[in-house]
């Protein structure tokens, strides 16, 4: 089968592009590499999923929520970051070298990923190292990992953005119990998407469009949660701390004294849980 990237994760790294195109600076995260590796045609901007409004809240939730687990990893001191669900992520482009980057996926898309940066002449750092999985195929994840140099007697800093919503309650649950049973000093920074009935009617209107989006492109919303529903399934999983980051927290930590009025919305959620 071809290598092509999931169509998800181009349009995370087109939605990091236009951030720095059409927000105002200061800019939350600049990342101008996945626009490279995508390589879109010139009128990129056009299409129907990359309008500047229309996408606004979905586009700063993308550049906030990994802003927020870089800016965990870098102040961790942990020397392991594994990348769950990590399409055409760019941090170990980026960062200088000093921690193990594990980025695990579908094989396609890394696959792809990684014939781009060698078509655009970059370097696969040797700290990178590239994972092929299929959540829901293979559960055992972490038996790959480990296999990829990963030490599971050394703390690590796991990251799981925009991945929730597309994993059945079962996945999430075997996830979580996994990573609760990593190395004490272990962090779990993963996002998950409110159900409708909690989210404002715009917010509402907005979540309804995006399920129909990723349900025409194959890859459904399948879980939501409250954020006592999943700080409760952190717990049963083993996690000796958690907490949930709203919108409203990131909105207060990153948004502050802006003059462009950009917030969050409160529709996708950050579960910060400790070993």
């Amino acid at each position: 089968m071809k290598a092509v990237p999931d169509n998800t994760a181009v349009r995370v790294a087109l939605w990091r592009a236009l951030h720095l195109q059409v927000d105002a600076p200061p800019h939350i995260l600049e990342d101008d590499l996945g626009l490279q590796l995508v390589a879109p045609e010139s009128n990129w901007q056009a299409r129907g999923d990359m309008h500047p409004e229309g996408t606004k809240q979905a586009r700063l939730s993308i550049v906030t929520r990994a802003r927020f687990t870089e800016d965990l990893v870098r102040s961790s001191g942990t020397q392991q970051y594994v990348i769950l669900g990590a399409g055409l992520d760019t941090f170990a482009l980026r960062h200088n070298g000093y921690i193990a980057v594990y980025e695990i996926d579908q094989p396609l898309t890394q696959e792809w990923k990684k014939q781009r940066i060698q078509e655009l002449g970059w370097t696969i750092p040797d700290f990178l190292h590239f994972v092929p999985v299929d959540f829901e195929k293979d559960s055992d994840w972490l038996k790959s990992l480990t296999q990829e140099g990963f030490d599971r007697s050394q703390p690590a800093v796991i990251s799981c953005t925009g991945v929730s919503m597309y994993l059945t309650h079962d996945a999430i649950t075997g996830l979580l119990q996994k990573v609760a049973a990593l190395a004490r000093g272990t962090t779990l920074s993963m996002t998950f998407l409110l159900p409708a009935a909690h989210l404002h009617p715009d917010e509402q209107r907005l979540l309804e469009m995006a399920m129909k989006g990723a349900a025409a492109a194959g890859t459904p919303f399948l879980s939501f949660f409250t954020p006592e529903q999943m700080l409760d399934l952190a717990q049963q999983a083993g996690f000796k701390y958690a907490e949930v980051i709203t919108g409203d927290d990131l909105t207060k930590k990153y948004f502050q004294g802006r003059k462009d009025g950009l917030s969050l919305s409160n529709s996708e959620l950050i579960l910060v849980a400790n070993t």
